[in-house]
């Protein structure tokens, strides 16, 4: 049974990733496996501790799974499939992030050529956005760089 303090960390996992656009279970069971001991939980052993199906495990594992913030495990003589946290899991999902920026920049580029020759308040809105992810888009990197270059 885990205590309330920890209870109360999954279900603010839940509502923090629920604001971030996340369904509030993915959030649950993120913060499930953060403080899971052990580390690798089963699905079983994850549905008795949030209280939920086991479809909603299912899939609600293979949403956190796409982003690569948990993965896949296998016990040696154990046939069940276990769950854990992803190692450097906050990182490359940033570095997914960088890709998404890119992707950012060119739709506005797209929108600027759609509207040129416009009244620059017709084009403040998608002038901002292109500044904005040509910024991070630069800057990202580096950031990033750092990050690992700081923690080895």
């Amino acid at each position: 049974m885990l205590s309330h303090e920890k209870l109360e960390f999954i279900e603010e996992m839940g509502l923090s990733l629920a604001h971030q656009g996340l369904p509030r279970m993915a959030g649950r069971l993120l913060g499930a496996l953060l403080i899971a001991d052990p580390p690798e939980q089963s699905a079983e052993e994850l549905a008795q501790t949030l209280k939920a199906s086991r479809g909603s495990i299912s899939t609600m594992t293979r949403m956190l799974e796409a982003p690569g913030l948990i993965e896949r495990v296998s016990k040696p003589g154990d046939r069940r499939v276990y769950y854990r946290n992803k190692p450097d899991a906050w990182y490359q999902s940033a570095k997914t992030r960088v890709t998404q920026l890119a992707t950012m920049r060119r739709l506005a580029e797209k929108g600027l050529s759609l509207i040129e020759g416009s009244d620059a308040d017709v084009r403040r809105g998608l002038k901002d956005m292109h500044d904005f992810y040509v910024f991070w888009e630069n800057e990202m990197p580096k950031v990033l760089d750092r990050w690992k270059h700081e923690r080895t």
